[in-house]
């Protein structure tokens, strides 16, 4: 048993540099949940979105509060 806890770091997000977007697909309907680079437009996808359920672990699991953009 080790003596000292390990702390499990909260995985974040750099609110200044990216924002948490949507993409979506017009064809399939897919959805993906990641963050848009506001200087660069790259998108970095996190998890996939199969339901309401995914989106709510994707806002807890990154402290995202607000709304969530989209783009197609």
């Amino acid at each position: 048993m080790p003596i000292f806890k390990r702390k499990e770091k909260k995985p974040g997000y750099d609110a200044e540099r990216v924002v948490p977007v949507i993409r979506c697909s017009i064809c399939t309907g897919e959805q993906v949940a990641g963050f848009k680079d506001k200087a660069t437009g790259q998108f970095s996808e996190v998890m996939l979105i199969c339901s309401d359920r995914d989106l709510e672990m994707f806002r807890e699991k990154y402290g995202i509060t607000g709304k969530i953009g989209k783009v197609y």
